[in-house]
């Protein structure tokens, strides 16, 4: 059902050309028609027009030599002008036929299938439409306002499909335009620029009907028009894609085929060897942070495997093997993973990172920097005599975030209720220390209240023990983000355990050598956490926050732990 689009001049008001639809291919041969007639009127005018200045050339030299000889240069002169107009004119009646010739706005002849255009960063003569300026306007020297007339993209999909990637670059206009197409299914062709000659031709409404896919990130939506948003939801479907997949063995075969695609593509860097491809895998289910999944994220996988790649060809290797693929992830990290590795690396020199002995109100909190790039950070607390005179305060620094000053609220909850410290008389000071980046999340409120209950007691904090989760109110230690990376950044940086909520377990993706390095320590209650990270005198502390929790809990909680072990160990 393709149908070409022609723009046909206008004999009562030229600057509103008329618009026709005809069948597939049609098009094509209208025009064709309307060339030769114009080609056959014009070879006819061509020899009138040279026939008739000839004529009057011949009679004004050859005629005053028989009469008198004396007027022979005026006569001449008067002929060469007359032949001169009379050239003119006639080319004037031949320019003027020609521009009655339509103009093809969509040429659908040469296509087997529904048209695809791709209008990502089309501006808005190119996705609407546009009439080209003329210079000369008048005179007879102007070309007609049909043949100035440009088709946009959304008339060249007509009957197909429109892409347009970061809908949000489009201005509010062009997109209220653009939502005005749709819905009429027809949108008329005018000068984009009000200070050309085209701004004065608008054609008859032009045929677009066709089906928009637009794309973006979630930012994006702030800068839709809300109509055009409205549109969508109303006649089409609006899809949040997936940023992970099920780790199945299907998606894994397919991952394999994706690995040897990438190798072929390149055409340069040599085939994976199994145990490559072993190890992407890992690093898909790693990227996914998140259990029995793997990351759809294929662009930057596709970086890896280049990199990989490229380190094989470097070593004259003919296949890529795994410790390829292991260098390549160490040198060709994220700039964020690059910058945590300074991080860390500068505060092991100058000794600010612990990773040894016992501290009181010193805790080694982790966190992620970027979207994928753990950090270990230290956090410090000191509790004063209030200098207030209704009740403590707590006082938190280090460039926190809303979230993050809630948590550090939330902990003076559970110190009131299981320690059994009068916290009206004391004020309580949280530091994140050398915090520039800013600290956001509550998945260092663990951290925080450990650091807390061993300023409040004055019991030291065991160093090579390094710790994430939220903390509820109640002392429940629940699931965050980044498990992983953080686990690798506490092995970075010297840790020997790392406590983490029991929810997360399945989420840690490490290797066999990095798990030899360090001791991974599920917990579901902050007694728990006091339990594994303060020194022996800190047991009977712990043994108070467990006093307060049910015999219906504890065993609820024993059988989550078994089950989620049990899962693991079938998992492996």
């Amino acid at each position: 059902d393709l149908e070409d689009i022609l723009c046909v001049p206008n004999k009562k008001d030229p600057n509103n050309p008329k618009i026709v639809t005809v069948p597939s291919g049609e098009g094509r041969r209208i025009v064709d028609r309307y060339m030769e007639k114009s080609a056959r009127s014009q070879n006819i005018r061509m020899i009138i027009s040279l026939l008739i200045p000839l004529s009057i050339m011949l009679y004004v030299i050859f005629v005053p030599l028989q009469s008198n000889p004396d007027f022979r240069p005026l006569l001449v002169l008067l002929g060469t002008f007359v032949s001169f107009f009379s050239f003119l004119v006639m080319g004037q009646l031949r320019s003027r036929s020609e521009n009655l010739v339509p103009k093809i706005l969509v040429d659908t002849s040469q296509q087997t299938h529904a048209p695809f255009n791709d209008a990502t960063g089309a501006h808005a003569g190119a996705l609407l439409g546009d009439v080209r300026h003329d210079p000369f306007q008048s005179g007879g020297l102007g070309t007609p306002p049909h043949e100035r007339v440009e088709s946009g993209l959304i008339h060249k999909s007509h009957k197909g499909v429109l892409f347009c990637d970061e809908i949000s670059t489009l201005a509010m206009r062009t997109q209220q335009q653009l939502l005005t197409a749709m819905q009429e299914k027809e949108f008329q062709i005018t000068g984009q620029s009000e200070l050309s000659s085209g701004a004065m031709v608008r054609t008859d409404p032009v045929p677009c009907d066709f089906i928009l896919i637009a794309a973006g990130n979630l930012p994006t939506l702030k800068d839709m028009h809300p109509a055009l948003r409205s549109r969508i939801r109303g006649y089409g479907y609006e899809i949040y894609m997936d940023e992970v997949m099920p780790d199945t063995l299907e998606n894994r075969n397919k991952l394999v085929r994706f690995v040897a695609q990438e190798v072929v593509k390149d055409g340069r860097i040599p085939h994976f060897s199994k145990k490559a491809v072993e190890e992407i895998i890992r690093e898909f289910r790693r990227r996914a942070n998140k259990k029995n999944s793997l990351t759809l994220m294929f662009r930057e996988m596709g970086g890896l495997i280049r990199a990989a790649g490229d380190i094989a060809r470097e070593t004259n290797s003919s296949i890529t093997t795994m410790e390829h693929v292991l260098k390549a992830k160490s040198l060709a990290g994220s700039l964020e993973q690059q910058i945590a590795e300074k991080f860390i690396e500068n505060k092991r020199a100058y000794q600010i990172i612990l990773n040894e002995g016992a501290v009181v109100g010193r805790v080694n909190a982790l966190a992620v920097l970027g979207s994928r790039s753990g950090i270990v950070m230290n956090v410090e607390a000191e509790v004063t005599p209030t200098l207030s005179k209704q009740e403590g305060r707590i006082i938190a620094t280090g460039k926190l975030g809303e979230i993050a000053k809630e948590s550090v609220l939330n902990v003076s909850a559970i110190i009131k209720k299981y320690t059994g410290i009068d916290t009206t008389k004391h004020d309580i000071h949280v530091q994140f220390l050398q915090s520039y980046e800013g600290v956001e999340g509550d998945s260092a409120s663990v951290s925080i209240a450990t650091a807390v209950v061993s300023a409040l007691t004055s019991i030291p904090v065991k160093q090579d023990v390094a710790m994430t989760g939220s903390l509820s109110v109640r002392g429940e230690v629940l699931p965050i983000g980044g498990v992983t990376f953080k686990a690798e950044a506490a092995i970075e940086a010297g840790i020997k355990r790392v406590i983490i909520p029991l929810g997360n377990l399945a989420d840690v993706v490490l290797s066999e050598k990095q798990l030899e390095q360090i001791k991974i320590i599920p917990v579901t209650r902050f007694w728990e956490v006091l339990k594994y990270a303060l020194v022996d005198e800190g047991q009977e502390i712990a043994k108070k926050f467990k006093a307060g929790i049910t015999k219906y809990e504890m065993e609820l909680e024993e059988k989550l732990k078994k089950e989620a072990l049990k899962s693991l160990n079938m998992k492996k």
